[in-house]
């Protein structure tokens, strides 16, 4: 099965195959990789099996395509891809595939920390990508923190600091502070949505669909006046198409 498409790649990247396929690098097959992530999720979102499927491919695709690249170079091969993800799988539930008694999510969170460790990490932070959303990487460096005891004990500190940092982007003294202060403010609602359990990736993935269908529907109703409606007449449209979706 996969051998199959293992053989296509080579095939395109090899003598006599496709430019495109050939032009590229690991550099200029990120932003897709990362995009085929992002569909698949949408897929999940939505509900359609049928669309998963072909993501789920697509993303296949970009880890046969990396290792391609890598094989090239002499670097690795996909099996050392699977090699290694199934050797970290292993290594991560010692109490299913070694001799320990007990695991859990804790257990899977000590054996990556050795890892870090191993790897000459000096920081509980080292190792969070660069590459992640910026909300998703913001809650990925609070719950680091909070694993060496770092954070705050309840929902009513973050909850505190937002107002906090609201008054504090309210009297910033110039671009750059205000800049600065409203990234600590988004910080801080990252926290907070944290501690009361909500993911707030999936959370503004939610508000952005909503915005959109609504808007969507404010421009039925609208027609061809929309655009040059004003504001009021806009916000109108805006409390039908909410009272509409709440039936």
């Amino acid at each position: 099965m996969i051998e199959r498409l293992v053989t296509i790649m080579a095939r395109l990247r090899g003598p006599g195959g496709c430019e495109w396929d050939r032009a590229q690098s690991f550099a200029t097959i990120a932003p897709y990789t990362i995009e085929e992530a992002y569909e698949v999720a949408d897929a999940i979102e939505r509900g359609d099996l049928a669309d998963l499927k072909d993501e789920l491919g697509d993303l296949l695709l970009q880890v046969v395509f990396h290792s391609r690249i890598a094989e090239e170079a002499g670097a690795f091969a996909l099996p050392d891809v699977v090699d290694a993800i199934s050797d970290k799988m292993e290594r991560r539930h010692p109490h299913i595939f070694g001799d320990e008694v007990e695991g859990g999510h804790h257990r899977w969170e000590e054996v990556k920390a050795a890892e870090r460790s191993a790897r000459g990490a000096r920081s509980a932070l080292d190792g969070v990508a660069l590459g992640l959303p910026a909300l998703a990487r913001a809650e990925k460096l609070q719950k680091r923190a909070g694993r060496v005891g770092f954070d705050w004990p309840d929902a009513d500190g973050p909850r505190a600091k937002i107002d906090e940092e609201l008054a504090e982007v309210a009297g910033a003294a110039n671009d750059a502070a205000r800049k600065e202060e409203i990234g600590d403010l988004l910080f801080a609602v990252v926290n907070w949505a944290r501690h009361l359990g909500v993911d707030p990736e999936a959370a503004l993935r939610a508000a952005n669909g909503k915005f959109e269908r609504r808007f969507g529907q404010m421009e039925e109703m609208g027609g061809a006046a929309f655009a040059g409606m004003d504001l009021d007449a806009k916000e109108q449209l805006w409390r039908a198409a909410k009272a509409a979706e709440h039936g």
